[in-house]
């Protein structure tokens, strides 16, 4: 059974970090020893927002998920081992060696100097099942009503060569991903295929 969000807790540095169970109860040892792993994270600067950490246990298998909002971009880590204090360590470290990586990556990208543009994103709401509408047009002829938009958020629009695009993607875990490209300005589409790699798409060229 999935059980609520467990605690949240917030650091002296001014994050919030939340552990969650899902499909287990979260003792408080396994909260503690999390909330240790994040806290030896705090080096890495001020730019830590929000912590959200996640475990769930499928059988043997005692999953961490850990999340972190850097500035502005979203890191996400799994760890898969069959004791879950295994697993938030595995999770804290993969996580460690992200933000170095991504820290050096941001140094060199910040020399660049390339400005970032904010675009509308629109959320639609997805089609509930039993709830699918359909009015008459023309007679005989129907047709499903438009998806209803339930909100409009902001989206950064980057400029980023092909290895920053993928290194934002296996960050951030996201499936897909818009971005300006450095060489010649024009939109690029990155996607995570179901092998693993990344595929790139050029609707400009």
């Amino acid at each position: 059974m999935t059980s609520r969000k467990e605690k949240m807790a917030e650091f002296d540095q001014g994050y919030n970090v939340t552990v969650t169970g899902r499909h287990m109860h979260v003792t408080d040892g396994m909260k503690q020893h999390a909330m240790d792993r994040i806290s030896k994270l705090d080096h890495f600067g001020d730019h830590i927002l929000d912590v959200n950490v996640t475990m769930d246990i499928q059988k043997l298998s005692h999953l961490c998920e850990i999340i972190m909002k850097y500035g502005h971009t979203v890191i996400c880590c799994r760890a898969s081992t069959t004791d879950m204090y295994a697993s938030i360590d595995q999770a804290a470290s993969k996580l460690a060696q992200q933000l170095r990586r991504y820290k050096r990556k941001l140094h060199d990208h910040h020399k660049k100097g390339h400005p970032i543009k904010e675009i509308p994103v629109q959320v639609i709401e997805a089609p509930r099942e039993q709830e699918t509408e359909l009015e008459e047009v023309g007679g005989s002829d129907e047709v499903a009503l438009p998806h209803r938009i339930v909100a409009t958020e902001i989206g950064r629009l980057k400029i980023l060569d092909d290895s920053e695009a993928v290194m934002k993607m296996e960050l951030s875990g996201e499936s897909v991903m818009v971005f300006r490209a450095e060489s010649d300005r024009r939109l690029k589409v990155i996607y995570r295929r179901h092998d693993g790699n990344y595929g790139i798409i050029e609707p400009e060229a």
